[in-house]
Parts: C-alpha cells; structure tokens; sequence
C-alpha cells in the first residue's frame, strides 16, 4: 500500500511537473523563433512545423535541411550555425557530437519514454540526446508474384538463402543505400560474424543488386520486378498506403534503428527549442507518426493504444530469438562491412552464383546419400565458398583503417587481395563440389 502511493504521488508529481513545463513554454514561445536542423521529407517536416505552430501560434519554425555529413560538419562549426535543434536519423552523429559536448541536457518531461527496445538503447542515458521514432528491417512482398512463383513467405532472413530464390528477391547495394549496412549489420550480429556473412553471400547471390535507386525497393516489388524486396519498414508502410498492392513482414531476428533529438548547446531559442522537442515526444506529436505520410513506429508505447488496426507495435512483439542489436558495433564497421559486401559479392556475384549453385546440388546430393563422409566434404565447400578473410575480432583491426581516409590506396589493395583470395576459395569449394557429385552418381 504504501509502495503504491507512493508511486501514486510521484506520478501525479510528474504529470502536474509535465504540464507546468507546457505552460511556461507555451508562454515563453509565443511569438517566438526556432531553428531546427534535419533530414527529413519536406512532407514530414510539414506535417510536424503545422502541428506545433498550431499548438504554439506566433511561433515560427525555420527547417535547415541536411545530409548527415553536412549536419555534423555544420554542427561542429563554432557558434553550431545557429541550429536550436537537431532532428534525424543519424545516430552516429548524436554520438559524436554528444561525446563531444554539443548538445544541451534535456531537462524537458520524459516521463512514459523508454531508453531502449528489447534491451537495445536508443536514447542518451544521461539524457543529451532522445529517441523520436523506431525504424526496424524487413520483407516487402507481391503476394501475387509469391504466388504464381509457388514460393513461401520468408519468416527470416535464412528463409531467402536457397537457389530457388534466384532473381525473385531485391536486395539494396550497402555501399549505396543509407539504411542498407544497418540491416546487414543486424544479420551479422545475430547470427554471428562466419554465419552472418554465410547468410548474405547466399542471399546477395540470389538477388537483384539495386544500388543509387535502393531507397525505392518497395516501387519495384509492387512493379512486379521480383517478389521480395529487403526494406526499411517505413519506405513499404508508405507505398502500401498509396494503394501498393503489397505487404510488409518483420524477419524474426531483426533491430531497430533509432531516429533522434537533441538541442543544441549553444541555441540561441533554447525555451523554443525545449517546446519543439517537448511537443515532438508528447502523445500529440508522437500519434503523428501515424500518419500514413510517415509511418513510423513511435517510441512511447502509450500511444500504440491509438494506432491503425494491424498496426507493428516492437514493445509488445514477441521475440522468438532474443537480440540485443549493438548499434556502436555497427556504425565502427559500417564502411568496412560496405567494403567487404562490394568485394565479396557485388564486384563477383555471378561467380558467387555459379559457386553456391553447384555446393547446393552437393549438399543435396550428399544428404540423400547418408553418407557422412560426402556430407562432410559438401560442408567445407560450403564453408570456403562464403569464407572471409578474417575473424570478427581482427575485423575490429581492420575496421579503424576504413574509417579514415587517408588510408584509401592500402584499402584498395587489400580489397585486391581479399577478391584473388575468394576466388581461390570458391575454386576449391567447386572443386568440393564436383567430387561429391561424382561420388553420389555411381
């Protein structure tokens, strides 16, 4: 009893606390400035600039569009160019510029505001920077060419490793596409480095590479150009929403990525800019991701109460794999793992095909022999067929080099030698192949 009266009590504080912070902002912005920095779409942006001028009236609200290279450049300028607040999914950015002190504390309500995501953090545990919105990976799907393909719907991503998937799957190029080498990170991470990589040589062979033009995966699948596109949720629940005849899957092992805010240490409207951010992470502005314009996953779970029917909720979904996705890992080796992705698969996909294509006829050859010896032998063909160059602990090594640019000719000539080393692999791996084949003819 006294435990929950306690807690009663503190509520109640919180609440009263939450909207005397609206108030005195309300009354601090009217008439007021605000100058945010983001890369959102001009229809998100819109969107949100109406909503909170309508809640705020006489406040105008300046939008400074960037890319997330420009914006962290901006923003460690002196002075931060102005900026009040800094609005986007760049999470390597928010780290930086957060150990780097550039942002304001965020003394504003969080109450009813995780930190994380099935034990994944998503905002600043000290509270300099805060999560606004979820993106999480998946499978955008023509149920109609599924269909008349007689294939299943994927349930994970290990679903797609199969030949029988050739050319009927779309898979954005990393190197090319912004939310492409967090996805394959989540594959990495989840599965293990060897595994991981395993797992997107097979898939990388069986797809369509869609590069410059990746962010429109969801265009394609629905022009019919194959049956399964891996996507960004948001960029399918969008093309749905526009009468796309398609639909959208989450595999059973997946991540998500944190859009974020933050308010700059140097604002010169910082009760503005406190109002904005307040507003932003309120059930008002966060029903707003709703919005079949934006369909995004808001990061107050209250507000799920108020959702679309169907609508992804990721704070009630069942786990069936628990995976706890480390974003730090992710971003440290992003540039290595574009690299490796290009080098691997991308520059050598036909060869990759013509390889796993005969260690798949071994494998199965092999396990209708029972024959443990030739299972054994189909095994490590498959194994060198997809091997890398190194271990993920020495990953971590080589990862430090691709960070910077300077090192841009000894990148280049190891990329060189991990292609002649793939190619000797896939060699052997074929050379694997054909003797469990000539094996399990006689």
């Amino acid at each position: 009893m006294h435990r929950s009266s306690f807690s009663l009590r503190r509520l109640a504080a919180s609440f009263t606390l939450g909207l005397a912070v609206l108030c005195a902002h309300a009354q601090d912005a009217a008439g007021g400035k605000l100058v945010v920095m983001t890369s959102y779409p001009d229809s998100m942006v819109m969107l949100y600039k109406n909503a909170f001028e309508k809640t705020y009236p006489g406040m105008q609200v300046d939008f400074v569009r960037r890319r997330s290279a420009e914006a962290l450049a901006d923003l460690e300028k002196p002075g931060q160019q102005g900026v009040d607040v800094y609005w986007a999914a760049a999470q390597g950015n928010f780290l930086a510029l957060a150990r780097d002190g550039a942002f304001h504390h965020l003394d504003i309500p969080m109450a009813g505001l995780p930190t994380d995501v099935g034990g994944v953090p998503i905002s600043d545990p000290a509270f300099y920077y805060a999560a606004f919105e979820l993106a999480g990976y998946g499978f955008v799907i023509n149920p109609a060419r599924l269909h008349s393909k007689g294939l299943p719907e994927p349930k994970d991503w290990t679903d797609l490793t199969d030949p029988k998937w050739q050319d009927e799957i779309i898979l954005p190029q990393p190197s090319k596409v912004g939310f492409a080498p967090m996805m394959i990170d989540v594959i990495l991470q989840s599965y293990g480095w060897e595994r991981g990589w395993c797992i997107l040589h097979a898939i990388g062979a069986n797809a369509q590479l869609l590069g410059e033009h990746g962010m429109h995966v969801a265009d394609e699948i629905g022009k019919g150009q194959a049956s399964v596109g891996l996507s960004i949720d948001f960029l399918a629940r969008t093309a749905i929403a526009k009468g796309a005849p398609l639909r959208f899957a989450y595999p059973q092992v997946n991540g998500y990525s944190p859009a974020q805010v933050a308010i700059m240490r140097d604002a010169p409207h910082e009760q503005n800019a406190e109002a904005f951010v307040t507003f932003l992470l309120s059930p008002a502005g966060q029903k707003l991701l709703f919005d079949p314009a934006v369909s995004r996953l808001p990061v107050r779970p209250s507000v799920y109460a108020a959702a679309p029917a169907g609508y992804f909720d990721p704070f009630t979904a069942p786990v069936p794999i628990p995976f706890a996705f480390n974003v730090s890992r992710a971003l440290e080796r992003e540039k290595l793992d574009d690299a490796l992705f290009d080098a691997l698969i991308t520059d050598t996909q036909l060869e990759l095909r013509q390889t796993l294509d005969l260690v798949a006829k071994a494998e199965r050859a092999a396990a209708a022999s029972s024959d443990r010896a030739l299972q054994d032998k189909a095994h490590k063909a498959r194994v060198l067929a997809c091997a890398m160059p190194f271990n993920e602990v020495q990953a971590a090594g080589v990862a430090d080099g691709f960070s910077d640019d300077a090192n841009a000719q000894r990148n280049a000539d190891m990329i060189e030698r991990w292609k002649k080393q793939a190619k000797e692999n896939r060699s052997n791996a074929e050379s694997l192949a054909e003797q469990v084949l000539a094996a399990t003819r006689h």
